[in-house]
């Protein structure tokens, strides 16, 4: 510990003041001459013994022991973390096994750190109070419709639908592309499972395809051969799921032209890629159809929230139809079919335009976030961080990256690691071929000796890359990672 935190027992009340006020802090620690831990002594703390009685020329000593807050060596952060949370104080003294004190704690390296969390721009609340004002709280209303209108001219799209959730956005996309029972639907198997679980919505059956190293997004090469799989068990594919992972982009054109090809629509499953371009074309635009998450660990986020997007109008009407519950144009309730509870909010709406305006910084800092843990582990050659292909710009929603097999020490291993410290990590994705819910479905890899997404998921790591995660925050992961890795 710093001298200058330190002060003997046989000191002053005036040495203490003094040092305090040459250092600016209003913690000191008392030791005996042998160094222990006697007590604390706070700027408080000496106010309330002059005012006892107490004159600056009193000894420390004089004060008597107190029940001060320490920490001890063998404490988990988690006790740490309790610690500072129930004494409401900024410091504690962490001591030694003799009761010597070491260090100064500071309560803001014992704050938790999560994977991805909310992050407000300011006008969230006046957009939600001018629809509490208005007293317009039912689903459709004025910040629905500008929120679809913004954005539309955002991604630079035609037609835009705000509906509950992203994976509502994919289970009105394949109804409105007509998929039905017995269809054969496509899917990247390297994502979480709303990606794939709208297509059993339907009756129709997922085939899973592997990802390429190039990008760790669906395979152009594992494309081919799960369509040509499906051609031969005469069960011709009607539509591709095709996942952005991470805010990555597959290789789009490559894709677009095989599945052009074989006829089959593309359901752009954009939810982590909002921001992110491919030759500078909005990702949600790039195909048939697409679909956007506002999830609350999303870029922006509405709470809760999706959009389906595609410049095909007949498409995006029916599928506003089908979203409130497929009521007819009639005085009284008439439904011809079956519809859904699927519309966003004129609320949930307020606070997505005004995550809207601040959707591209929000961009700027993730992917500034990949680039610093980036340079701060770039001695690591045992790391290997997610690719960005040409033409793409990622948002890098998370931060992801593997770790060589043969090192030794798995990514459960650092998670757990990070996680003793206050830091939350997740595995990445997976993959829907070897989840138990879908282990009765094709799965078509890279090649016969090669799954690409089994060795990601094997292998990888994602970390805390929300875009309100401090420079300091960035630096303590950082740190804790090179610790592991040495």
């Amino acid at each position: 510990m710093k001298a200058s935190n330190i002060v003997q027992q046989s000191d002053t009340i005036a040495t203490a003041l003094e040092k305090m006020n040459h250092t600016g802090g209003d913690l000191l620690v008392v030791v005996d001459p042998n160094g222990r831990f006697i007590r604390a002594v706070s700027q408080g703390d000496i106010r309330r013994h002059l005012l006892a009685g107490y004159d600056l020329s009193s000894k420390l000593e004089n004060l008597g022991k107190a029940d001060s807050i320490f920490a001890l060596p063998d404490m988990s952060f988690s006790t740490i973390e309790a610690l500072f949370a129930s004494s409401l104080v900024d410091k504690i003294p962490l001591l030694d096994e003799h009761g010597v004190p070491k260090e100064m704690l500071d309560s803001k390296n014992y704050e938790r750190i999560l994977l991805s969390t909310p992050h407000m721009g300011g006008d969230e609340q006046k957009y939600v109070a001018q629809a509490f004002d208005s007293n317009w709280l039912a689903p459709a209303g004025p910040n629905l419709d500008s929120f679809e209108h913004e954005l539309g001219e955002y991604l630079n799209a035609e037609n835009v639908l705000a509906v509950t959730s992203g994976t509502a956005a994919i289970h009105l996309a394949l109804i409105v592309l007509g998929i039905t029972t017995g269809d054969t639907v496509l899917c990247s198997s390297f994502t979480f499972a709303a990606s794939a679980n709208p297509i059993c919505y339907q009756g129709a059956t997922p085939v899973f395809v592997d990802s390429d190293e190039a990008s760790w997004n669906l395979s152009p090469t594992a494309l081919l051969r799960a369509i040509e799989g499906c051609l031969k068990k005469g069960q011709p594919p009607k539509a591709l799921v095709l996942v952005q992972l991470y805010g990555q982009l597959a290789d789009v054109d490559e894709v677009k032209s095989i599945c052009k090809h074989y006829d089959i629509k593309i359901i752009e499953d954009a939810a982590e890629s909002i921001g992110a371009k491919y030759n500078g074309q909005a990702s949600g635009t790039l195909t048939d159809i697409g679909i956007l998450s506002f999830n609350g660990n999303k870029i922006i986020t509405t709470s809760g929230g999706g959009a389906l997007v595609s410049n095909n109008k007949e498409w995006i009407d029916h599928a506003r139809f089908l979203s409130t519950q497929a009521k007819e144009l009639e005085l009284h309730y008439e439904h011809k079919q079956i519809g859904y509870n699927y519309r966003m909010s004129n609320v949930l709406a307020g606070i997505g335009r005004g995550q809207l305006q601040v959707l591209d910084d929000r961009v700027k800092r993730r992917r500034l976030i990949f680039e610093t843990y980036r340079k701060r582990l770039q001695e690591f050659d045992v790391l290997t961080w997610m690719p960005e292909v040409e033409g793409c710009y990622s948002t890098r929603w998370l931060t992801t990256m593997t770790i060589d097999p043969d090192f030794g020490k798995s990514p459960i291993d650092l998670i757990k690691h990070l996680s003793d410290n206050g830091i939350e990590a997740r595995p990445m994705w997976k993959p829907m071929h070897l989840q138990p819910v879908f282990s009765k479905c094709d799965y078509y890899p890279y090649s016969e000796n090669l799954s690409v997404c089994d060795e990601l998921f094997a292998n990888g790591i994602c970390l805390p890359s929300g875009s309100n995660v401090t420079a300091d925050g960035i630096e303590r992961i950082g740190d804790l990672i090179a610790d592991f890795l040495r």
